[in-house]
């Protein structure tokens, strides 16, 4: 699967996964989501940010998902 709003760049917050090189790590905007904002909240919030960019950000965790597994205790 290919990204084109993901970027990771060694310069930019220590190359985290960013919202298109703009200082915005992917994981804020799944924290921001997983907390219950909805994708007009964050745009209205910042609106550098476009609903691409959230849906990006959706299919990009839901790739790392794929590729890892992690035990929980039951």
């Amino acid at each position: 699967m290919t990204f084109t709003r993901i970027t990771h760049n060694p310069a930019v917050c220590s190359g985290k996964p960013c919202i298109r090189d703009l200082r915005f790590p992917v994981s804020r905007l799944l924290g921001l989501l997983a907390s219950g904002e909805t994708k007009e909240s964050i745009v209205k919030a910042y609106p550098y940010l476009t609903f691409d960019d959230i849906d990006e950000s959706l299919r990009y965790a839901a790739c790392l998902a794929e590729e890892e597994t992690v035990e929980f205790s039951h």
